[in-house]
């Protein structure tokens, strides 16, 4: 009975095998999204006409001049969105660091069992920290913000909003997520960057 369990079990998985193996070869070739454009997220794409407006063709320079006056401003326009983006990744290797010297502490057979608690405890704190910044950032961009950086990180905690109107209500209603959120009594300091 055990050998026809197995040639059941067997067969069915080789089905299924072959059931998916033509699925994929017949179903029509879907691209992700990363690959479907080419186009980074927050750049513009651009096309030099071949005729100016008056009628006459474009020369080789002045497509090229034009090109690359447009491509220039693509490079500003990305940097300017990126900036955010290599904050929070400094931001990320910063407590990646203090976590592996915390578990290293956490492993360590020379510490004590309360320093080894205590070592977790901040561990945990990081954790949680980086996870109501992140939750921080995405209550403030559903307010209608382009994007929103917090750092809260020392003493102070500092919430950059990427907006081209700013307002003491918009900053007053920011802080008062903030402290609903992190539950501080810190100093929160609120900047808003316009939006490139």
């Amino acid at each position: 009975m055990l050998l026809k369990k197995q040639t059941v079990w067997l067969l069915t998985m080789l089905s299924l095998v072959v059931v998916l193996s033509v699925y994929y070869i017949t179903s029509p070739e879907q691209l992700s999204p990363e690959t479907a454009s080419p186009v980074e997220e927050g750049q513009i794409t651009t096309e030099v006409a071949e005729e100016k407006v008056d009628g006459s063709k474009v020369t080789d320079q002045e497509a090229k001049s034009t090109a690359g006056d447009k491509q220039a401003a693509i490079v500003t326009e990305s940097a300017g969105d990126e900036a955010f983006d290599m904050l929070r990744l400094e931001m990320q290797d910063d407590r990646n660091k203090m976590k592996e010297e915390l578990t290293s502490k956490v492993a360590s057979k020379d510490l004590s069992a309360e320093d080894k608690n205590a070592a977790y405890e901040e561990m945990e704190k990081l954790t949680e920290l980086a996870t109501k910044e992140n939750v921080l950032e995405t209550l403030i961009k559903s307010k209608g913000y382009s994007d929103a950086l917090v750092r809260a990180d020392g003493e102070n905690i500092r919430i950059t909003v990427k907006s081209n109107e700013h307002s003491a209500a918009a900053a007053n209603e920011i802080i008062r997520m903030a402290k609903d959120e992190l539950g501080k009594q810190q100093p929160i300091a609120v900047e808003f960057q316009p939006v490139k």
